[in-house]
């Protein structure tokens, strides 16, 4: 818990450029993960796999845009980032 007040107070002290460099990382990770749901075929598993993370990611996008409060785009950052990794190594395998 400690970790993530510390990375939640950095967030807030430089919002704006982590804001900026994380809406790349989590578009950059989100496509890498949808990338890896695709090369695995085009079934509805597969395509409900992708809408999951395509809203996830935009979701993270949203919270930015609508400049909800830090802590609000804190955890959805958090979310997008462990969403997109689950789904790259569930498709490795």
């Amino acid at each position: 818990m400690r970790l993530y007040q510390n990375l939640l107070e950095d967030f807030k002290e430089m919002y704006l450029g982590y804001a900026a460099l994380a809406i790349i990382a989590s578009s950059c990770l989100g496509s890498v993960a949808a990338m890896m749901v695709l090369m695995k075929g085009n079934s509805l598993l597969n395509m409900g796999e992708l809408f999951i993370i395509v809203a996830v990611c935009m979701g993270y996008n949203t919270t930015v845009l609508a400049q909800l409060k830090p802590k609000t785009v804190f955890n959805s950052l958090i979310l997008s980032i462990g969403v997109s990794l689950l789904f790259i190594i569930i498709n490795l395998f």
